[in-house]
């Protein structure tokens, strides 16, 4: 069959539902489905996913796939897989079962364990080894928690009848009937629990953390071999060729593969990644350093801000207050109003991440007067994405030494010209929309379609990439510096509010 006519199924699994894309060779989503499954917030602070019922989204979806009447499983080449980075799972190597619910990377539980490793000063030594910051956002704490608190799971665990994983992995097991137990150096990068420098799991942070070693997934190469899935799924075998962490996945799908360049995704949480090549910068001002991806030998390093509320927000908004009934009327709202009259809206529900790191931070709306309008409030709401993206891009100029070009953007959010046009205005950059949303799904293709050889290079990808609008700045410094006063003032008013890191549900 000629490479024109093959597809790439890309299986975008996030925080609440999972996204699957048929993509041809011209990068075009020929189809889409996408699947919710269950939040669970069984303590404040806690959030939980099933396992079973995320893989239930994935085992559906390729069923709708294969019922289009133009989709034959001959057609599709190959898998790429992107994932909600950080969550972990916890099964038995034998039967696949979770011996708990999915820990999800928002999840706060452990933030008093990890207050207490910064506090015996161990902060410099886990960075400079992994390029993060002890934080309960990682995975390593996560996984200890199950170990130490599901009865027997340690002792289950050194026996070898216990495995674990990222979301990736826990797939990637499932798709290929339990023999291929793999993540890729993208995934593993976020676990806290292995160094970006040696490209290894390292044994001393297993040994801080008491995670025993076979637990874990073997790393391979992002773009490459991961397994091939259990015949009954599509009739045949299909190869998994391509594996990213979702983050990592827009940057690839967004075609930022030279160094300098840079994206956010908005998504529930807000997700800025510069590409630094083969320089891995050191974690610093609120920063991450991580694996971007490895194709070969090649290792790209990327530079990272978490921002963990962005377009969640939005859904506070129509789920909690009521008022908005859909994501769309936001825009309309806040243009209604020349501004917020002077409210601004810290959004930190779970604390706050980059630049700040502060998991006892928690959300607040300052500046109410008797004239406040619901306009106002929603207004505030978007700007206040916008003021993290912005605190974000500083860092990163700041550290490189070297203000972006552009910034490209993508997720649920980025639809809102509102918020892109004050985002232009925040940054004093040209904001660049792509063409489709769908970046994290489309850097998974990009990834598998190189991995099975319908791309031949990544500089074919670049072609790919269709910029739909741009956004450029309309206020001047002055007034930049004026907001952006208003906003860290807002900050530190929201800092260290709990006492606790309990996080709210």
């Amino acid at each position: 069959m000629h490479a024109q006519d093959c597809y790439i199924l890309a299986i975008d699994q996030g925080t609440t539902g999972t996204t699957m894309l048929l993509v041809n060779a011209q990068g075009e989503v020929l189809h889409k489905c996408y699947r919710t499954f269950p939040q669970s917030y069984p303590q404040p602070g806690w959030v939980e996913h099933d396992p079973e019922a995320i893989w239930e989204t994935v085992r559906t979806g390729i069923a709708e796939i294969l019922g289009l009447p133009f989709v034959a499983a001959e057609r599709i080449a190959a898998i790429g897989i992107t994932n909600q980075r950080e969550t972990v799972v916890v099964w038995e190597a034998k039967t696949g079962r979770p011996i708990y619910p999915a820990i999800v990377w928002q999840c706060r539980r452990t933030s008093d364990y990890c207050t207490q490793l910064n506090a015996e000063g161990l902060g410099a030594w886990v960075s400079a080894k992994t390029g993060l910051r002890i934080d309960p956002y990682f995975s390593a704490t996560k996984i200890k928690w199950i170990l130490d608190h599901v009865s027997g799971a340690r002792e289950r665990a050194r026996q070898g009848e216990l495995i674990c994983g990222t979301i990736d992995s826990w797939l990637i097991w499932k798709l290929t009937g339990g023999k291929s137990h793999v993540t890729d150096y993208s995934n593993a990068s976020r676990t806290l629990l292995f160094n970006i420098h040696s490209r290894e799991w390292d044994q001393e942070l297993l040994d801080k953390f008491a995670i025993p070693p076979q637990m874990l997934p073997e790393v391979r190469p992002s773009v490459g071999f991961f397994g091939a899935t259990d015949p009954s799924l599509f009739g045949r075998s299909l190869p998994i060729t391509g594996v990213l962490g979702d983050q990592q996945a827009a940057l690839f799908g967004q075609g930022c593969l030279e160094p300098g360049s840079m994206k956010n995704t908005y998504g529930t949480g807000c997700f800025l990644l510069m590409n630094t090549g083969a320089k891995c910068y050191p974690p610093e001002d609120g920063l991450l350093s991580s694996i971007g991806w490895v194709i070969g030998d090649q290792t790209t390093y990327v530079l990272e801000g978490s921002v963990f509320i962005g377009g969640a927000v939005v859904k506070w908004l129509r789920d909690q207050l009521g008022l908005i009934k859909e994501a769309g009327e936001t825009e309309l709202l806040a243009q209604r109003v020349n501004d917020t009259n002077g409210v601004y809206f810290v959004p930190a529900f779970t604390g706050l991440g980059s630049p700040h790191w502060d998991p006892y931070a928690r959300g607040i709306l300052v500046g109410i007067t008797g004239g406040t309008k619901k306009e106002h409030i929603v207004r505030a709401a978007l700007e206040g994405i916008a003021y993290q993206v912005k605190e974000v891009v500083d860092c990163m100029a700041k550290v490189v030494g070297n203000q972006p070009e552009y910034l490209r953007v993508d997720g649920g959010a980025a639809a809102n010209n509102f918020l892109l046009q004050f985002q232009a205005d925040l940054c004093g950059l040209p904001i660049q929309r792509n063409h489709s949303l769908e970046l994290t799904g489309l850097g998974a293709a990009f990834s598998a379609g190189l991995g099975c050889g319908l791309w031949n290079s990544a500089n074919e990808l670049k072609d790919l990439v269709r910029i739909e609008r741009r956004f450029t700045p309309e206020i001047t410094a002055k007034q930049r510096e004026k907001l952006m006063a208003g906003w860290l003032k807002a900050v530190e008013r929201a800092k260290g509010w709990s006492e606790v890191g309990d996080g709210v549900s």
